[in-house]
């Protein structure tokens, strides 16, 4: 068969070897599932459906959906179809980001998941140009998508056909809005050839999934790093379960004993911040063994340049201690890909000792998103490092450590900012706004945001991420943001782990209430993450340290316009915030 050219081919070239339960969604705690015939055909309803109702090449429709579900992947398969646009929409921001993004891509239908987000969107149609709101849970005063399948009308099969032929790979097929850490969200245009370009040649990179061909997905598919993970799952023949939510995703993990997950670093963070503070409860034996193990896993060595002592010791790590962690993730788990934020290279080579391989990527949004992957082959995969440059696309390091990438998963520009565009792309080239460098084996290294780089009054250049991702080893530290541009030393905000630092006040017998804001001037605390920080920090030089901090009594969350969707900082809102923490630090 040939390989697919536009998105909506990777679901029919899975036609050729169809899945019994090519999608999985849990329905009132019951999973349901579609095969691959049946989600083609259900795609191809709702596709005739919106071709009746007037949806022509080129329309926006915006889809928002509180978690993943299958309804979201037919409603996106069948708007590329017919030539529409497809513009996700995370369910988290404001109704004045909903009104923003709605009017700004000019969508004419959305389609929502429930009734909180209907209602978010209901209060601001009427300032938008939306025509139609469509929900997948079912609730009163907004049509229910299972009406689209009522009067069928299959005569209208040669309209979609002819519809589905007219789709270039040079056409648009998604608007996806970047809020980034700071200004009014940026509508990134990709088209087919981006993605599809980008799916083939990231796939490369997978193991073999022919026999191991289940998968969980939770990071939202709003997003560009799981949307693409889903194309390659339709590509590869894996089944794909959407899990109910994060707070579920320990049960959910289980149920469906998946080989493969995608992650975001915070989670893989807090997957061990879990079992380390299970581990701190062992007593004897047991505890001894943890430690041991640790310390076996930390000196593991990819390229398995191991001796034969060591290899054996490692088996029986793995089959006391680390065994139970692969039954805690299902029992099945072989390989977590992870992306959006760099991970901290000790927590990969632990993982991947335990036999759970982590897989680190790198991209943006503007470029599809993958521009450099690690693999699970001998030779592919560097702790510390995201991977190789994929193929078909060109990456040089700018004078002042900016990663430039060109290719065809470059995006088309920005919606309606040719200004921002021509800032973006420059002679062909992305300029992706990361600082990095490559090995001499060609592994690319993130070292920091070239705009997040910063000068103390001393002159010192200081990248805060790399001194973050560090400090996060800590499990007092839950989210901390670096300072001090232009002052005379760096500085720390930090949000500290409160469920960890409560547990911990208690078994220390600390006197404490409750109140967050109380809890954060516990003297005990404050200096038991001073001497936190100190341990960190004798890993940088002298100009690098954290010489003060702050803790701030409130937790960083995306509802509260702390973090983006993605789980960065929102720097400039932190500080707004926190200024007077920050002045205290200063002043």
């Amino acid at each position: 068969m040939k390989k697919p050219k536009r998105l909506f081919d990777f679901l029919k070239y899975q036609l050729a070897t169809p899945l019994e339960k090519s999608i999985n969604t849990k329905y009132n705690g019951k999973w349901e599932s579609l095969s691959t015939e049946d989600f083609c055909e259900k795609v191809q309803a709702i596709s005739r459906k919106l071709v009746e109702i007037g949806v022509k090449k080129g329309d926006k429709i915006a889809l928002i959906s509180t978690q993943n579900r299958t309804e979201w992947c037919i409603v996106d398969n069948s708007i590329l179809q017919i030539g529409g646009v497809t513009v996700p929409i995370y369910p988290t921001i404001s109704k004045s980001e909903f009104q923003y993004v709605l009017n700004h891509s000019e969508s004419k239908i959305c389609f929502v998941s429930d009734k909180d987000i209907f209602d978010k969107v209901d209060q601001i149609k009427s300032e938008t140009k939306l025509e139609k709101i469509y929900s997948f849970d079912e609730f009163e005063n907004c049509t229910n998508w299972n009406l689209l399948f009522e009067n069928d009308d299959k005569s209208l099969n040669d309209k979609v056909n002819f519809r589905m032929k007219g789709v270039l790979p040079s056409n648009l097929a998604t608007i996806i809005y970047t809020s980034g850490t700071t200004g009014i969200p940026k509508g990134v245009m990709l088209t087919h050839e981006n993605m599809v370009s980008n799916i083939l040649s990231a796939s490369k990179r997978l193991p073999d999934m022919e026999n191991k061909n289940r998968a969980i997905s939770f990071l939202p598919l709003c997003h560009i790093f799981e949307r693409i993970i889903i194309y390659m799952y339709y590509y590869s023949g894996v089944e794909i379960y959407f899990a109910e939510s994060l707070d579920s995703i320990s049960d959910n993990l289980k149920e469906v004993k998946p080989y493969y997950m995608t992650a975001v670093p915070r989670l893989i963070e807090k997957i061990f911040d879990k079992i380390e503070g299970k581990a701190e409860e062992f007593r004897g034996i047991k505890k001894n063994l943890y430690k041991w193990s640790i310390s076996i896993a930390d000196r593991f060595d990819i390229e398995k340049k191991n001796r034969i002592l060591y290899n054996f010791k490692l088996e029986i790590a793995k089959y006391l201690v680390f065994s139970k962690w692969k039954e805690a993730l299902g029992g099945k788990l072989e390989l977590i890909c992870s992306g959006s934020a760099p991970l901290q290279p000790r927590l990969a080579k632990i993982f991947t000792a335990a036999g759970i391989q982590i897989m680190e990527g790198y991209g943006l949004t503007e470029s599809s998103p993958v521009i450099s992957i690690s693999e699970s082959k001998k030779g592919g995969t560097k702790f510390g490092y995201v991977g190789k440059i994929i193929d078909g696309i060109e990456v040089k390091i700018a004078k002042d450590g900016e990663i430039l990438c060109k290719g065809p998963n470059v995006m088309k520009g920005y919606y309606k900012d040719s200004k921002l565009t021509s800032r973006t792309i420059k002679n062909g080239f992305l300029h992706t706004g990361d600082i990095g460098e490559f090995d001499k084996d060609g592994f690319l290294k993130i070292t920091d945001r070239k705009k997040q780089l910063f000068k103390t009054s001393g002159g010192k250049y200081i990248a805060p991420q790399v001194i973050e991702s560090k400090m996060k080893r800590s499990p007092f530290i839950e989210q901390i943001m670096v300072i001090g541009e232009g002052e005379k030393m760096p500085s720390a905000l930090i949000q500290p782990d409160f469920e960890y630092v409560r547990n911990w006040l208690i078994k220390n017998k600390s006197t404490f209430s409750d109140e967050l804001k109380n809890m954060c001037t516990n003297k005990d605390l404050l200096l038991k993450i001073e001497l936190e920080i100190n341990k960190i920090n004798e890993e940088f030089g002298d100009w690098e340290r954290i010489k003060k901090f702050e803790i701030t009594p409130e937790i960083w969350t995306i509802e509260n316009g702390l973090l983006t969707p993605t789980m960065k900082l929102k720097r400039k809102a932190i500080i707004q915030k926190f200024i007077h923490l920050k002045e205290r630090i200063y002043n």
